[in-house]
């Protein structure tokens, strides 16, 4: 049951935070220097794909052991974060680097986003996780 709770709740988490996050911080970003390449929908399956595998990596390094090994919410934060900032960073840093009309801008503000996304709904889904059970 614990690891059931732990995946829902940070999922959910995950999933509002970055509904507003895409809504008000990236689409805007993107729009403004690659908007012509952006799909009017967002095709549900791969997104469906990345985020039930990320939150999945992001309980099997950093939740799951935090509840197990009794971490301080701290350690979920800052563990969390850098789990973000690697997978955020790996597609961010490398479109920056091969694609024509990738910028600066967007890297940085994904970046930023994708890591601290990360680290408050691993947090979020510990603490949830452990008031509940």
């Amino acid at each position: 049951m614990q690891i059931i709770t732990l995946y829902l709740s940070t999922f959910v988490i995950f999933m509002g935070l970055d509904y507003l996050g895409l809504s008000y911080l990236i689409k805007p970003t993107f729009e403004r220097d690659i908007g012509p390449l952006l799909l009017d929908q967002f095709r549900i399956g791969p997104a469906i794909m990345f985020y039930a595998f990320y939150i999945a990596v992001l309980l099997w390094f950093v939740s799951y052991p935090a509840m197990s090994q009794d971490k301080s919410l701290l350690w979920v934060l800052g563990n969390a974060a850098l789990i973000g900032a690697m997978g955020y960073g790996t597609y961010e840093f490398t479109s920056l680097a091969v694609m024509k009309d990738w910028t600066w801008t967007m890297t940085l503000t994904d970046f930023a986003w994708g890591t601290c996304l990360t680290a408050v709904s691993a947090t979020a889904g510990v603490a949830i996780t452990r008031a509940v059970l």
